[in-house]
């Protein structure tokens, strides 16, 4: 692998700083674009650009002088009061990188995206790169609306502007560092026995160490115009908790409700989001949450897998790392 200079828009989140250390280990220079610092960062010796991503002359200076992107910057929010900073960060800054690139000459750009945009269905099916936009099923869903739009704006507006635009598109993340919670605040939750009914959807979830070796690999490997779904196991949701459960040697949810009472089950996750929210505090359940968990996220990693090089590991090992971290480093009662 060639040695480059890349930006790293992101770089304090969750997948930034496993990118960041994956990119420092293959040689690379790394530059990151954040609004605050991190210890992590600091100890890899990325170089610190302080700024955000919807603010152009923040984006100009972080750009000039690299030879690629990783385009991470996000937020990641359950709430449907946080739509419109969404959209902003990535739809907006999205688009003020894209043209600060051109600018700048620097001709490439992988884009974190999410397996949401892609492989969600009401049916038990696993998906693959080739489906259809989910945009009408996930309508209720800022988040993944707005990654929808900030994908569409990339691959146009970078084939406009005559830039190559990758895509990687990973479930949810797992494994350790997770330190704002942007991820793995359900498994909080599960061990905290916040989650007393078992769903009746499907997950997938990857390991983000995973994800960050493939993203990394997608800068030279990755098609332009393409994406490509990182992910790991394909479980019931009753499946994984139950895993979850042996795992973290706690007990599993055992209420199952019929799909006839699905509307009262939103129905009293909403009062308690507003009651929760009404205080200034975050609620241990949503409406969204919900919802999401009563769809199937299933897919298939195969094109990851033989153009990237993407390997996903033992997800048994995902979840016991999860769980240690989340134990030893952000909450003794857990």
């Amino acid at each position: 692998m060639t040695a480059r200079k890349v930006l790293v828009t992101g770089a304090t989140g969750f997948l930034g700083e496993h990118l960041c250390a994956e990119l420092s280990r293959a040689g690379h220079a790394v530059r990151g674009l954040t609004r605050s610092r991190s210890a992590v960062l600091d100890e890899l010796g990325v170089e610190i650009v302080r700024g955000d991503v919807t603010r152009e002359d923040d984006v100009a200076r972080a750009v000039d002088g690299v030879d690629a992107v990783f385009h991470l910057a996000g937020v990641v929010s359950r709430d449907l009061d946080d739509g419109q900073r969404m959209m902003r960060t990535h739809v907006d800054g999205t688009r003020r990188v894209l043209d600060a690139m051109a600018a700048a000459g620097v001709r490439r750009m992988v884009l974190a995206s999410t397996s949401g945009t892609i492989a969600v269905s009401k049916r038990d099916e696993v998906l693959d790169e080739t489906a259809g936009s989910t945009e009408e099923l996930v309508a209720g869903w800022p988040y993944y609306v707005s990654k929808i739009y900030q994908e569409r704006l990339a691959f146009d507006l970078g084939a406009t502007l005559g830039l190559e635009i990758v895509s990687v598109n990973p479930s949810i993340l797992f494994g350790p560092g997770d330190r704002r919670m942007s991820s793995t605040g359900d498994i909080r939750r599960f061990l905290r026995g916040q989650l007393p009914v078992v769903p009746r959807g499907g997950i997938n979830f990857v390991d983000a160490r995973d994800a960050a070796a493939a993203t990394a690999a997608a800068l030279e490997r990755g098609r332009p115009g393409e994406r490509y779904l990182l992910g790991g196991p394909n479980w019931t949701m009753k499946e994984f908790f139950g895993r979850l459960a042996r795992v973290a040697k706690v007990r599993a949810p055992w209420l199952e409700l019929p799909e006839r009472l699905d509307r009262l089950q939103r129905a009293g996750a909403s009062v308690i989001e507003h009651l929760w929210r009404s205080r200034g505090k975050e609620p241990p359940l949503d409406r969204i949450s919900v919802e999401m968990a009563e769809h199937y996220w299933w897919f298939d990693s195969a094109k990851a897998e033989r153009e990237l090089g993407f390997e996903a590991r033992d997800p048994s090992l995902t979840l016991h790392d999860t769980v240690a971290y989340l134990r030893r480093d952000l909450d003794g009662d857990l």
